[in-house]
């Protein structure tokens, strides 16, 4: 059964502002142990990311697990006008969002992790971002979707390491906690989407794709 997926519309004046609009990306992946927002489709992270370009409406089609063999596998589309950045990779970030005049607190911050806290703990207690509800996780990403400051800072952390950047909005402790490349699933055309679903050896190479989101 095909499903549209809806997010909550709700979002802080904070956060509409970190993203370019969302290029065209066609990817399977499985559902988290914990809530975990397609960033396409979830207004309450735009803020992290850069708005030089308006967003197109997108597309999100949920549980196509008939088609793909697997009761929890995903199925998203999000169709824009754009193309693709040139950059393959994607990583998965969490990060914790401070005030600009916050320093005293995130050097504490940082001495903390330093003596083992995680750092998604800390950014339900202290982060500003709405991402705070899920621990600062924003998903994968990739580049071209962030600002400047953050996507320069998150794509040289070594995996696993907490780093700081500023940008407008405050300062970022930042943690990439995996990388993968992207999806041979992309770059899909709307029009195409259909002929393709109807394509048996399209939907088998689908199931051989492995695109999970670290447990």
């Amino acid at each position: 059964m095909l499903r549209a997926t809806h997010f909550p519309p709700t979002a802080s004046p904070t956060l509409l502002v970190l993203r370019k609009c969302f290029i065209p990306v066609l990817s399977v992946s499985s559902f988290p142990s914990y809530p975990l927002h397609n960033l396409s489709s979830f207004s309450a992270f735009h803020s992290f990311f850069s708005p030089s370009r308006p967003s197109l409406p997108s597309l999100s089609l949920t549980q196509f697990s008939p088609m793909l063999g697997h009761p929890h596998l995903r199925l998203s589309a999000s169709f824009n006008s754009e193309s693709s950045y040139g950059d393959n990779r994607e990583i998965l970030v969490q990060h914790l969002l401070l005030k600009e005049d916050d320093e005293k607190l995130l050097l504490e911050l940082q001495q903390r992790i330093a003596g083992g806290e995680d750092l998604s703990d800390l950014a339900v207690e202290y982060s500003i971002c709405p991402s705070k509800q899920e621990g600062g996780m924003l998903g994968w990403v990739r580049k071209g979707q962030m600002v400047p400051e953050f996507e320069e800072a998150a794509f040289c952390a070594p995996l696993n390491k907490v780093v700081k950047c500023k940008t407008n909005f405050g300062w970022h402790l930042l943690q990439v906690l995996s990388e993968r490349e992207e999806s041979l699933l992309k770059d899909i055309q709307p029009e195409e989407f259909h002929a393709k679903m109807q394509d048996p050896s399209f939907i088998e190479e689908a199931q051989l794709i492995d695109v999970r989101e670290p447990e």
